[in-house]
Protein backbone atom coordinates (compact mmCIF):
# COMPACT_ATOMS: atom_id res chain seq x y z
CA UNK A 1 0.00 0.00 0.00
CA UNK A 2 1.92 3.33 -0.81
CA UNK A 3 1.12 5.11 1.88
CA UNK A 4 2.74 6.12 4.98
CA UNK A 5 1.69 5.30 8.89
CA UNK A 6 3.15 7.84 11.52
CA UNK A 7 3.57 8.05 15.34
CA UNK A 8 2.87 11.93 16.30
CA UNK A 9 2.76 14.01 19.54
CA UNK A 10 2.13 17.06 20.89
CA UNK A 11 5.53 18.69 23.32
CA UNK A 12 4.24 20.96 25.30
CA UNK A 13 7.48 22.82 24.77
CA UNK A 14 7.67 22.18 21.21
CA UNK A 15 4.12 21.54 19.81
CA UNK A 16 3.04 18.47 17.41
CA UNK A 17 6.16 16.50 16.53
CA UNK A 18 6.42 12.98 14.00
CA UNK A 19 7.87 10.78 16.23
CA UNK A 20 8.26 8.05 14.38
CA UNK A 21 7.00 6.80 10.96
CA UNK A 22 7.35 3.24 8.33
CA UNK A 23 7.03 4.21 4.53
CA UNK A 24 6.96 1.51 1.66
CA UNK A 25 9.77 1.64 -0.77
CA UNK A 26 8.41 0.06 -3.97
CA UNK A 27 11.78 0.76 -5.96
CA UNK A 28 13.91 -2.73 -6.94
CA UNK A 29 16.74 -0.95 -5.18
CA UNK A 30 17.07 1.31 -2.36
CA UNK A 31 17.34 5.05 -2.83
CA UNK A 32 20.83 6.41 -3.47
CA UNK A 33 24.32 4.75 -4.21
CA UNK A 34 25.29 4.73 -0.66
CA UNK A 35 23.08 1.74 0.76
CA UNK A 36 24.41 -0.44 -1.93
CA UNK A 37 26.70 -2.67 -0.02
CA UNK A 38 25.44 -3.03 3.15
CA UNK A 39 21.83 -3.60 2.42
CA UNK A 40 23.26 -5.65 -0.49
CA UNK A 41 24.54 -7.72 1.80
CA UNK A 42 22.00 -8.49 4.35
CA UNK A 43 19.42 -9.60 1.64
CA UNK A 44 21.86 -12.01 -0.04
CA UNK A 45 22.29 -13.34 3.85
CA UNK A 46 18.64 -13.22 4.28
CA UNK A 47 17.42 -15.00 0.73
CA UNK A 48 16.45 -17.98 2.18
CA UNK A 49 14.20 -16.92 3.99
CA UNK A 50 10.54 -15.82 2.95
CA UNK A 51 8.35 -13.47 4.54
CA UNK A 52 8.99 -9.84 5.92
CA UNK A 53 12.54 -10.03 7.55
CA UNK A 54 13.88 -7.33 10.14
CA UNK A 55 17.00 -5.64 10.37
CA UNK A 56 18.36 -2.18 11.30
CA UNK A 57 21.56 -1.82 8.70
CA UNK A 58 20.20 1.03 6.93
CA UNK A 59 22.29 4.30 6.79
CA UNK A 60 20.94 6.79 4.29
CA UNK A 61 17.16 7.03 5.97
CA UNK A 62 19.24 7.78 9.77
CA UNK A 63 17.66 10.39 11.73
CA UNK A 64 20.59 11.83 13.29
CA UNK A 65 22.86 11.95 9.66
CA UNK A 66 19.62 13.62 7.97
CA UNK A 67 20.21 16.83 9.50
CA UNK A 68 23.11 17.72 9.01
CA UNK A 69 23.31 15.72 5.42
CA UNK A 70 21.23 19.14 3.63
CA UNK A 71 21.32 22.16 5.19
CA UNK A 72 18.29 22.58 2.95
CA UNK A 73 16.10 20.07 4.52
CA UNK A 74 13.35 21.50 6.71
CA UNK A 75 13.72 18.74 9.15
CA UNK A 76 13.85 20.15 13.11
CA UNK A 77 17.56 20.75 14.58
CA UNK A 78 18.39 18.79 17.66
CA UNK A 79 18.35 22.02 19.61
CA UNK A 80 14.71 22.15 18.64
CA UNK A 81 13.91 18.18 20.12
CA UNK A 82 13.65 17.32 23.59
CA UNK A 83 13.69 13.83 25.50
CA UNK A 84 9.93 13.67 24.58
CA UNK A 85 10.15 14.72 20.61
CA UNK A 86 12.77 12.08 20.12
CA UNK A 87 12.24 8.42 19.13
CA UNK A 88 15.50 6.82 18.02
CA UNK A 89 18.51 7.24 20.02
CA UNK A 90 21.65 9.47 18.11
CA UNK A 91 23.09 7.51 15.29
CA UNK A 92 20.05 4.78 15.63
CA UNK A 93 20.45 3.37 11.67
CA UNK A 94 16.70 3.04 11.52
CA UNK A 95 14.80 -0.04 10.91
CA UNK A 96 14.07 -1.77 7.71
CA UNK A 97 12.09 -4.99 6.76
CA UNK A 98 12.51 -6.68 3.39
CA UNK A 99 9.04 -8.23 1.85
CA UNK A 100 10.54 -11.18 -0.51
CA UNK A 101 7.43 -11.50 -2.10
CA UNK A 102 6.41 -8.25 -3.34
CA UNK A 103 10.75 -7.07 -3.27
CA UNK A 104 8.94 -4.32 -1.18
CA UNK A 105 11.14 -2.94 1.52
CA UNK A 106 9.30 -1.02 4.91
CA UNK A 107 11.59 1.31 6.34
CA UNK A 108 11.27 3.15 9.74
CA UNK A 109 12.67 6.45 11.32
CA UNK A 110 11.45 9.57 12.97
CA UNK A 111 11.20 11.57 9.97
CA UNK A 112 10.55 10.83 6.05
CA UNK A 113 14.11 11.48 4.12
CA UNK A 114 12.57 12.97 1.18
CA UNK A 115 11.73 16.86 2.11
CA UNK A 116 8.57 16.84 -0.04
CA UNK A 117 7.34 13.85 2.67
CA UNK A 118 8.50 15.39 5.47
CA UNK A 119 6.67 17.86 4.79
CA UNK A 120 3.58 16.23 4.00
CA UNK A 121 4.14 14.25 6.86
CA UNK A 122 4.43 17.57 9.20
CA UNK A 123 1.85 19.57 7.92
CA UNK A 124 -0.71 16.05 8.94
CA UNK A 125 1.05 15.59 12.07
CA UNK A 126 0.06 19.18 13.12
CA UNK A 127 -3.35 19.29 11.81
CA UNK A 128 -3.85 15.75 13.33
CA UNK A 129 -2.90 17.36 17.01
CA UNK A 130 -4.93 20.93 16.60
CA UNK A 131 -7.44 21.52 14.35
CA UNK A 132 -8.18 18.38 13.35
CA UNK A 133 -9.65 16.19 15.96
CA UNK A 134 -12.89 14.54 17.34
CA UNK A 135 -15.00 15.66 20.42
CA UNK A 136 -13.15 14.81 23.43
CA UNK A 137 -10.14 14.86 21.47
CA UNK A 138 -9.58 11.26 21.55
CA UNK A 139 -10.83 8.59 18.19
CA UNK A 140 -10.78 8.49 14.87
CA UNK A 141 -11.14 11.25 11.79
CA UNK A 142 -10.68 11.92 8.82
CA UNK A 143 -9.24 14.64 6.53
CA UNK A 144 -6.96 15.84 3.92
CA UNK A 145 -7.14 17.50 0.29
CA UNK A 146 -5.38 16.25 -3.01
CA UNK A 147 -2.34 18.46 -2.94
CA UNK A 148 -1.07 17.43 0.13
CA UNK A 149 -2.64 13.72 0.61
CA UNK A 150 -5.23 12.39 2.60
CA UNK A 151 -5.17 11.06 6.72
CA UNK A 152 -6.99 8.66 8.94
CA UNK A 153 -6.00 10.23 12.22
CA UNK A 154 -6.26 8.02 15.89
CA UNK A 155 -5.68 10.36 18.50
CA UNK A 156 -4.92 9.30 21.97
CA UNK A 157 -3.92 10.14 25.46
CA UNK A 158 -0.85 8.24 27.03
CA UNK A 159 -0.55 8.20 31.04
CA UNK A 160 2.40 10.09 32.69
CA UNK A 161 2.36 10.92 36.20
CA UNK A 162 4.73 13.96 35.68
CA UNK A 163 2.60 16.00 33.05
CA UNK A 164 -0.08 18.26 33.00
CA UNK A 165 -2.79 16.73 33.43
CA UNK A 166 -1.03 13.55 34.27
CA UNK A 167 -1.50 12.58 30.57
CA UNK A 168 0.55 13.45 27.04
CA UNK A 169 -1.32 13.63 23.07
CA UNK A 170 -0.61 11.34 21.08
CA UNK A 171 -1.69 10.08 17.35
CA UNK A 172 -1.36 7.55 14.61
CA UNK A 173 -1.76 8.92 11.18
CA UNK A 174 -1.89 6.60 7.74
CA UNK A 175 -1.51 9.37 5.10
CA UNK A 176 -1.63 8.52 1.06
CA UNK A 177 -2.91 10.29 -2.05
CA UNK A 178 -5.81 7.52 -2.69
CA UNK A 179 -9.29 8.95 -0.87
CA UNK A 180 -11.18 5.85 -2.14
CA UNK A 181 -8.71 3.35 -1.06
CA UNK A 182 -8.37 4.63 2.10
CA UNK A 183 -11.90 5.55 2.81
CA UNK A 184 -12.69 1.81 1.89
CA UNK A 185 -10.15 0.91 4.62
CA UNK A 186 -11.32 2.72 7.55
CA UNK A 187 -13.04 -0.40 9.23
CA UNK A 188 -9.30 -2.58 9.02
CA UNK A 189 -7.22 0.46 9.98
CA UNK A 190 -9.77 1.35 13.02
CA UNK A 191 -9.44 -2.17 14.10
CA UNK A 192 -6.02 -2.41 13.72
CA UNK A 193 -4.40 0.88 15.26
CA UNK A 194 -6.76 0.66 17.72
CA UNK A 195 -5.45 -2.34 19.24
CA UNK A 196 -1.77 -0.86 18.68
CA UNK A 197 -3.08 2.45 20.98
CA UNK A 198 -4.65 -0.67 23.80
CA UNK A 199 -1.39 -1.97 24.14
CA UNK A 200 0.46 0.92 24.31
CA UNK A 201 -2.19 2.54 27.22
CA UNK A 202 -2.21 -0.63 28.89
CA UNK A 203 1.54 -0.39 29.40
CA UNK A 204 1.48 3.22 30.59
CA UNK A 205 -1.16 3.01 32.37
CA UNK A 206 0.87 0.31 34.39
CA UNK A 207 3.66 2.72 34.91
CA UNK A 208 1.64 5.61 35.98
CA UNK A 209 0.26 3.76 38.88
CA UNK A 210 2.91 1.87 39.94
CA UNK A 211 5.24 5.45 40.03
CA UNK A 212 1.96 7.59 42.13
CA UNK A 213 2.08 4.19 44.41
CA UNK A 214 5.34 5.33 45.37
CA UNK A 215 5.49 9.07 44.87
CA UNK A 216 1.90 10.85 44.76
CA UNK A 217 2.03 13.52 42.22
CA UNK A 218 -1.18 15.08 43.11
CA UNK A 219 -0.92 16.37 46.69
CA UNK A 220 2.77 16.88 46.15
CA UNK A 221 1.79 19.30 43.59
CA UNK A 222 -1.27 21.05 45.64
CA UNK A 223 0.75 21.35 48.72
CA UNK A 224 3.38 22.66 46.86
CA UNK A 225 3.57 26.63 46.41
CA UNK A 226 2.49 28.48 43.48
CA UNK A 227 4.59 28.73 40.30
CA UNK A 228 4.43 28.35 37.07
CA UNK A 229 4.11 25.09 36.02
CA UNK A 230 7.03 25.40 33.22
CA UNK A 231 9.33 26.67 35.79
CA UNK A 232 8.98 23.80 38.74
CA UNK A 233 9.34 20.95 35.49
CA UNK A 234 12.76 19.13 36.06
CA UNK A 235 14.81 17.45 33.64
CA UNK A 236 13.27 14.55 33.08
CA UNK A 237 9.29 15.65 33.29
CA UNK A 238 9.23 15.67 28.96
CA UNK A 239 9.30 11.70 28.95
CA UNK A 240 10.46 9.68 25.82
CA UNK A 241 7.56 6.82 25.21
CA UNK A 242 9.98 4.45 25.80
CA UNK A 243 9.90 5.37 29.55
CA UNK A 244 6.18 6.28 29.70
CA UNK A 245 5.79 2.42 28.50
CA UNK A 246 8.59 1.33 30.47
CA UNK A 247 9.87 -0.94 27.20
CA UNK A 248 12.66 -1.05 25.50
CA UNK A 249 11.30 -2.68 22.40
CA UNK A 250 9.02 -0.25 21.83
CA UNK A 251 10.02 1.42 18.18
CA UNK A 252 11.24 -2.18 17.07
CA UNK A 253 7.20 -3.76 17.69
CA UNK A 254 5.88 -0.90 16.72
CA UNK A 255 8.17 -0.74 13.44
CA UNK A 256 6.80 -4.41 13.07
CA UNK A 257 3.22 -3.55 13.48
CA UNK A 258 3.06 -0.88 11.00
CA UNK A 259 4.95 -2.63 8.61
CA UNK A 260 2.20 -5.44 9.08
CA UNK A 261 -0.12 -2.60 8.66
CA UNK A 262 0.79 -1.34 5.53
CA UNK A 263 1.53 -4.99 4.15
CA UNK A 264 -2.25 -5.74 5.31
CA UNK A 265 -4.33 -3.28 4.01
CA UNK A 266 -2.61 -3.47 0.71
CA UNK A 267 -3.32 -6.96 0.39
CA UNK A 268 -6.63 -6.82 1.51
CA UNK A 269 -8.02 -4.20 -1.68
CA UNK A 270 -6.45 -4.94 -4.79
CA UNK A 271 -7.25 -3.97 -8.63
CA UNK A 272 -8.40 -6.44 -10.85
CA UNK A 273 -8.89 -5.32 -15.07
CA UNK A 274 -12.76 -5.63 -16.00
CA UNK A 275 -13.23 -6.30 -19.41
CA UNK A 276 -16.69 -5.32 -20.37
CA UNK A 277 -19.72 -4.98 -17.92
CA UNK A 278 -19.22 -6.25 -14.78
CA UNK A 279 -21.52 -9.97 -14.25
CA UNK A 280 -23.73 -10.24 -12.03
CA UNK A 281 -21.96 -12.39 -9.50
CA UNK A 282 -19.55 -9.85 -9.22
CA UNK A 283 -22.25 -7.10 -8.54
CA UNK A 284 -24.11 -9.64 -6.12
CA UNK A 285 -20.44 -10.20 -4.24
CA UNK A 286 -19.72 -6.38 -3.61
CA UNK A 287 -22.77 -5.93 -2.36
CA UNK A 288 -22.24 -8.66 0.29
CA UNK A 289 -18.98 -6.98 1.10
CA UNK A 290 -19.88 -4.06 1.73
CA UNK A 291 -22.61 -4.89 4.12
CA UNK A 292 -20.16 -7.07 5.52
CA UNK A 293 -18.11 -4.20 5.97
CA UNK A 294 -20.95 -1.82 7.44
CA UNK A 295 -22.54 -4.28 9.92
CA UNK A 296 -18.44 -4.99 11.14
CA UNK A 297 -17.96 -1.59 11.39
CA UNK A 298 -21.23 -1.18 13.47
CA UNK A 299 -20.56 -4.33 15.96
CA UNK A 300 -17.26 -3.04 16.25
CA UNK A 301 -18.92 0.55 17.54
CA UNK A 302 -21.02 -1.18 19.76
CA UNK A 303 -18.07 -3.08 21.31
CA UNK A 304 -16.12 -0.11 21.92
CA UNK A 305 -19.11 1.79 23.69
CA UNK A 306 -19.75 -1.83 25.93
CA UNK A 307 -15.80 -1.61 26.34
CA UNK A 308 -16.19 1.95 27.56
CA UNK A 309 -18.78 1.00 29.93
CA UNK A 310 -17.36 -2.16 31.55
CA UNK A 311 -13.45 -1.61 31.42
CA UNK A 312 -11.53 -4.91 30.11
CA UNK A 313 -9.22 -6.44 32.35
CA UNK A 314 -5.45 -4.84 32.16
CA UNK A 315 -2.77 -6.74 29.50
CA UNK A 316 -0.23 -9.07 30.79
CA UNK A 317 2.86 -6.87 31.02
CA UNK A 318 5.56 -7.91 28.58
CA UNK A 319 9.04 -7.21 27.01
CA UNK A 320 7.23 -6.33 23.62
CA UNK A 321 3.78 -5.40 22.37
CA UNK A 322 1.54 -8.16 21.64
CA UNK A 323 -0.12 -6.70 18.97
CA UNK A 324 2.85 -7.32 16.89
CA UNK A 325 3.01 -11.31 17.58
CA UNK A 326 -0.81 -11.52 17.33
CA UNK A 327 -0.80 -9.51 13.71
CA UNK A 328 2.19 -11.70 12.37
CA UNK A 329 0.37 -15.22 13.45
CA UNK A 330 -2.48 -13.49 11.21
CA UNK A 331 -0.85 -13.50 8.11
CA UNK A 332 0.65 -16.84 8.97
CA UNK A 333 -3.09 -17.96 9.57
CA UNK A 334 -4.06 -16.49 6.14
CA UNK A 335 -1.62 -18.33 4.42
CA UNK A 336 -2.38 -21.48 6.34
CA UNK A 337 -5.70 -21.46 5.36
CA UNK A 338 -5.16 -21.16 1.96
CA UNK A 339 -3.03 -23.70 1.81
CA UNK A 340 -5.52 -26.10 3.83
CA UNK A 341 -8.54 -24.55 2.15
CA UNK A 342 -10.80 -27.17 0.22
CA UNK A 343 -8.96 -30.10 1.52
CA UNK A 344 -12.87 -31.64 0.84
CA UNK A 345 -13.71 -34.66 -0.11
CA UNK A 346 -15.85 -33.45 -3.26
CA UNK A 347 -13.23 -31.55 -5.82
CA UNK A 348 -15.64 -30.81 -8.65
CA UNK A 349 -18.55 -31.33 -10.19
CA UNK A 350 -17.17 -34.28 -12.41
CA UNK A 351 -15.66 -35.88 -9.33
CA UNK A 352 -19.73 -35.63 -7.58
CA UNK A 353 -20.97 -37.30 -10.76
CA UNK A 354 -18.55 -40.28 -10.49
CA UNK A 355 -19.50 -40.78 -6.95
CA UNK A 356 -23.41 -40.54 -6.80
CA UNK A 357 -23.83 -41.85 -10.56
CA UNK A 358 -25.44 -40.23 -13.33
CA UNK A 359 -29.06 -40.98 -12.13
CA UNK A 360 -28.57 -39.55 -8.63
CA UNK A 361 -26.33 -36.81 -9.15
CA UNK A 362 -28.79 -35.44 -12.32
CA UNK A 363 -32.06 -35.47 -9.87
CA UNK A 364 -29.95 -33.63 -7.35
CA UNK A 365 -28.59 -30.52 -10.06
CA UNK A 366 -32.72 -30.49 -10.95
CA UNK A 367 -33.37 -29.64 -7.34
CA UNK A 368 -30.27 -27.39 -7.05
CA UNK A 369 -31.19 -25.54 -10.63
CA UNK A 370 -34.65 -25.16 -9.26
CA UNK A 371 -34.14 -23.43 -6.18
CA UNK A 372 -35.41 -26.35 -4.05
CA UNK A 373 -33.92 -27.37 -0.55
CA UNK A 374 -31.30 -28.99 -0.91
CA UNK A 375 -30.54 -31.26 2.49
CA UNK A 376 -27.13 -32.96 3.22
CA UNK A 377 -27.44 -35.11 6.47
CA UNK A 378 -24.12 -37.10 7.93
CA UNK A 379 -21.44 -37.44 10.83
CA UNK A 380 -18.74 -35.79 8.80
CA UNK A 381 -19.40 -31.57 8.54
CA UNK A 382 -16.47 -31.49 5.87
CA UNK A 383 -17.60 -33.76 3.19
CA UNK A 384 -20.86 -31.76 3.49
CA UNK A 385 -19.41 -28.37 3.04
CA UNK A 386 -17.17 -29.80 0.45
CA UNK A 387 -20.58 -31.15 -1.42
CA UNK A 388 -21.97 -27.17 -0.58
CA UNK A 389 -19.21 -25.47 -2.44
CA UNK A 390 -19.64 -27.84 -5.75
CA UNK A 391 -23.02 -27.48 -6.15
CA UNK A 392 -23.44 -23.51 -5.33
CA UNK A 393 -21.25 -23.54 -8.45
CA UNK A 394 -24.05 -23.76 -10.79
CA UNK A 395 -26.28 -20.81 -9.32
CA UNK A 396 -25.53 -17.37 -9.42
CA UNK A 397 -24.47 -15.81 -5.80
CA UNK A 398 -27.43 -14.10 -5.15
CA UNK A 399 -29.30 -16.99 -5.00
CA UNK A 400 -26.95 -19.14 -2.47
CA UNK A 401 -28.27 -19.27 1.12
CA UNK A 402 -26.56 -22.04 2.76
CA UNK A 403 -26.34 -23.25 6.91
CA UNK A 404 -23.42 -25.25 6.81
CA UNK A 405 -24.27 -27.71 9.54
CA UNK A 406 -26.84 -27.67 11.95
CA UNK A 407 -28.43 -29.75 14.38
CA UNK A 408 -31.96 -29.48 13.91
CA UNK A 409 -33.96 -28.23 10.44
CA UNK A 410 -34.11 -24.95 9.32
CA UNK A 411 -37.10 -23.54 6.78
CA UNK A 412 -36.61 -23.71 3.43
CA UNK A 413 -37.13 -19.86 3.52
CA UNK A 414 -34.07 -19.57 5.29
CA UNK A 415 -31.77 -21.70 3.42
CA UNK A 416 -31.25 -23.65 0.30
CA UNK A 417 -28.74 -25.51 1.32
CA UNK A 418 -29.21 -27.48 4.79
CA UNK A 419 -26.62 -29.53 6.65
CA UNK A 420 -27.72 -31.46 9.21
CA UNK A 421 -25.97 -34.01 11.79
CA UNK A 422 -27.70 -37.38 11.77
CA UNK A 423 -29.55 -37.35 14.69
CA UNK A 424 -31.74 -33.90 13.18
CA UNK A 425 -34.96 -34.83 12.47
CA UNK A 426 -36.81 -34.17 9.25
CA UNK A 427 -40.52 -32.97 9.44
CA UNK A 428 -43.21 -35.34 7.52
CA UNK A 429 -43.91 -32.32 5.24
CA UNK A 430 -40.57 -31.81 4.07
CA UNK A 431 -40.01 -35.75 3.41
CA UNK A 432 -43.36 -35.94 1.08
CA UNK A 433 -42.42 -32.74 -0.42
CA UNK A 434 -41.49 -32.28 -4.38
CA UNK A 435 -39.56 -29.03 -3.77
CA UNK A 436 -36.87 -30.56 -1.10
CA UNK A 437 -34.36 -33.35 -2.24
CA UNK A 438 -32.02 -35.12 0.34
CA UNK A 439 -28.73 -36.66 0.39
CA UNK A 440 -28.26 -39.14 3.29
CA UNK A 441 -24.41 -39.74 3.78
CA UNK A 442 -24.01 -43.57 5.89
CA UNK A 443 -21.12 -45.20 6.63
CA UNK A 444 -20.60 -48.25 4.58
CA UNK A 445 -17.89 -50.12 3.07
CA UNK A 446 -17.83 -49.47 -0.68
CA UNK A 447 -14.26 -49.79 -1.06
CA UNK A 448 -15.23 -53.23 -2.47
CA UNK A 449 -18.05 -52.12 -4.88
CA UNK A 450 -15.93 -49.26 -6.52
CA UNK A 451 -11.91 -50.31 -6.16
CA UNK A 452 -11.12 -48.13 -8.73
CA UNK A 453 -12.79 -45.06 -8.16
CA UNK A 454 -11.52 -44.66 -4.66
CA UNK A 455 -8.34 -45.56 -4.49
CA UNK A 456 -7.17 -41.78 -4.19
CA UNK A 457 -10.47 -40.90 -2.36
CA UNK A 458 -10.08 -42.39 0.92
CA UNK A 459 -12.73 -40.25 2.99
CA UNK A 460 -14.92 -41.27 0.53
CA UNK A 461 -14.47 -45.02 0.50
CA UNK A 462 -16.24 -44.78 3.91
CA UNK A 463 -19.85 -43.82 2.70
CA UNK A 464 -22.49 -44.63 0.75
CA UNK A 465 -24.91 -41.64 -0.63
CA UNK A 466 -28.84 -42.47 -0.90
CA UNK A 467 -30.47 -39.87 -2.68
CA UNK A 468 -34.24 -38.79 -2.69
CA UNK A 469 -36.94 -36.74 -3.09
CA UNK A 470 -40.35 -36.70 -1.72
CA UNK A 471 -42.05 -36.94 -5.11
CA UNK A 472 -40.45 -38.24 -8.21
CA UNK A 473 -39.86 -36.05 -10.70
CA UNK A 474 -39.14 -36.64 -14.61
CA UNK A 475 -36.22 -35.42 -14.20
CA UNK A 476 -34.75 -37.51 -17.51
CA UNK A 477 -37.57 -35.62 -19.89
CA UNK A 478 -35.65 -32.94 -22.33
CA UNK A 479 -37.07 -29.95 -20.49
CA UNK A 480 -33.95 -28.32 -18.26
CA UNK A 481 -32.14 -26.63 -20.99
CA UNK A 482 -29.25 -25.57 -18.93
CA UNK A 483 -29.25 -29.02 -16.73
CA UNK A 484 -28.45 -30.94 -19.98
CA UNK A 485 -25.86 -28.72 -21.27
CA UNK A 486 -24.18 -29.36 -18.03
CA UNK A 487 -23.90 -32.84 -18.22
CA UNK A 488 -23.17 -32.60 -21.37
CA UNK A 489 -20.09 -31.07 -20.54
CA UNK A 490 -18.95 -33.28 -17.51
CA UNK A 491 -19.57 -36.20 -19.42
CA UNK A 492 -17.30 -35.45 -22.39
CA UNK A 493 -13.81 -36.61 -20.64
CA UNK A 494 -11.81 -34.47 -23.34
CA UNK A 495 -12.46 -31.27 -21.39
CA UNK A 496 -10.70 -30.37 -18.33
CA UNK A 497 -12.42 -29.24 -15.03
CA UNK A 498 -10.96 -25.68 -15.97
CA UNK A 499 -12.09 -25.76 -19.35
CA UNK A 500 -16.02 -27.23 -17.38
CA UNK A 501 -16.14 -24.20 -14.87
CA UNK A 502 -15.51 -21.88 -18.08
CA UNK A 503 -18.43 -23.04 -20.06
CA UNK A 504 -20.71 -23.06 -16.46
CA UNK A 505 -19.30 -19.57 -16.21
CA UNK A 506 -20.85 -18.66 -19.61
CA UNK A 507 -24.03 -21.00 -19.21
CA UNK A 508 -24.40 -18.99 -15.89
CA UNK A 509 -24.22 -15.60 -17.44
CA UNK A 510 -26.23 -17.15 -20.74
CA UNK A 511 -29.04 -17.72 -18.56
CA UNK A 512 -28.83 -14.60 -16.22
CA UNK A 513 -29.19 -12.17 -19.41
CA UNK A 514 -32.50 -14.22 -19.84
CA UNK A 515 -33.54 -13.25 -16.49
CA UNK A 516 -32.90 -9.62 -16.91
CA UNK A 517 -34.69 -9.33 -19.97
CA UNK A 518 -37.79 -11.32 -18.21
CA UNK A 519 -37.51 -8.86 -15.12
CA UNK A 520 -37.33 -5.40 -17.07
CA UNK A 521 -40.72 -7.14 -19.09
CA UNK A 522 -42.47 -8.26 -16.15
CA UNK A 523 -41.37 -6.35 -13.43
CA UNK A 524 -40.77 -2.80 -14.97
CA UNK A 525 -42.68 -2.74 -17.94
CA UNK A 526 -45.64 -4.95 -16.73
CA UNK A 527 -46.60 -6.40 -20.05
CA UNK A 528 -49.43 -8.33 -20.40
CA UNK A 529 -49.21 -12.73 -20.49
CA UNK A 530 -49.55 -13.00 -24.18
CA UNK A 531 -46.50 -10.82 -24.50
CA UNK A 532 -44.26 -12.63 -22.06
CA UNK A 533 -45.46 -15.84 -23.53
CA UNK A 534 -44.30 -14.83 -26.88
CA UNK A 535 -41.13 -13.73 -25.24
CA UNK A 536 -40.36 -16.61 -23.52
CA UNK A 537 -40.51 -18.53 -26.91
CA UNK A 538 -38.04 -16.32 -28.31
CA UNK A 539 -35.88 -16.66 -25.27
CA UNK A 540 -36.19 -20.57 -25.62
CA UNK A 541 -37.24 -20.66 -22.26
CA UNK A 542 -40.73 -21.70 -22.90
CA UNK A 543 -41.18 -24.96 -21.13
CA UNK A 544 -42.76 -24.87 -17.41
CA UNK A 545 -38.99 -26.02 -15.55
CA UNK A 546 -37.33 -23.45 -17.81
CA UNK A 547 -40.07 -20.91 -16.57
CA UNK A 548 -39.67 -21.72 -13.26
CA UNK A 549 -35.91 -21.63 -13.29
CA UNK A 550 -36.16 -17.93 -14.40
CA UNK A 551 -37.80 -17.13 -11.93
CA UNK A 552 -36.07 -18.34 -9.43
CA UNK A 553 -32.97 -16.98 -10.78
CA UNK A 554 -34.71 -13.51 -10.80
CA UNK A 555 -34.25 -13.21 -7.33
CA UNK A 556 -30.39 -13.29 -7.09
CA UNK A 557 -30.41 -10.27 -9.31
CA UNK A 558 -28.23 -7.35 -7.88
CA UNK A 559 -29.85 -4.39 -6.32
CA UNK A 560 -27.61 -2.36 -8.42
CA UNK A 561 -29.35 -3.61 -11.48
CA UNK A 562 -33.09 -3.39 -10.15
CA UNK A 563 -32.16 0.12 -8.61
CA UNK A 564 -30.76 1.25 -12.32
CA UNK A 565 -33.89 -0.54 -14.22
CA UNK A 566 -36.39 1.00 -11.77
CA UNK A 567 -34.49 4.47 -11.65
CA UNK A 568 -34.18 4.59 -15.65
CA UNK A 569 -37.95 4.17 -15.41
CA UNK A 570 -38.89 7.05 -12.78
CA UNK A 571 -37.11 9.02 -15.25
CA UNK A 572 -38.48 11.32 -17.81
CA UNK A 573 -36.55 10.53 -20.47
CA UNK A 574 -37.16 6.61 -20.40
CA UNK A 575 -40.90 7.58 -20.29
CA UNK A 576 -41.02 10.23 -23.32
CA UNK A 577 -39.42 6.93 -24.90
CA UNK A 578 -42.07 4.63 -23.99
CA UNK A 579 -44.34 7.21 -24.80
Amino acid sequence: MNAIVALCHFCELHGPRTLFCTEALHSPHPQGASCGDGIGQGEQAEDEEVGIQMSSRIRCHSPAEGASADSNSPRPKKSDMCEGCRSLAAGHPGYISHDKETSIKYVSHQHPNHPQLFSIVRQACVRSLSCEVCPGREGPIFFGDEQHGFVFSHTFFIKDSLARGFQRWYSIIVIMMDRIYLINSWPFLLAKIRGVIDELQGKAIKVFEAEQFGCPQRPLRINTAFTPFLHQRNGNAARSLTSLTSDDNLWACLHTSFAWLLKACGCRLTEKLLEGAPTEDTLVQMEKQADLEEECAAREGADGEEGRLHPQPEPMEGRELSKCPTESSVLSDCSWNMVQMRMGVFRSLRHMRQVLGAPAFRMLAWHVLMGNQVIWKGQDQELIQSAFDVLQAMLPVGCVRIIPYSVKYEDAYRCNFLGLSPHAEIPLHVQSSEFAVMVDVRHANRSNLYPALFVDDEPLSKYEFLVASGSPVATDKVGLIILNKIEAALSNENLSMDVVDQCLICLKEEWMNKVKVLFKFTKVDSRPKEDTQKLLVILGASEEDNIKLLKFWMTGLSKTYKSHLMSSVRSPTASECRN
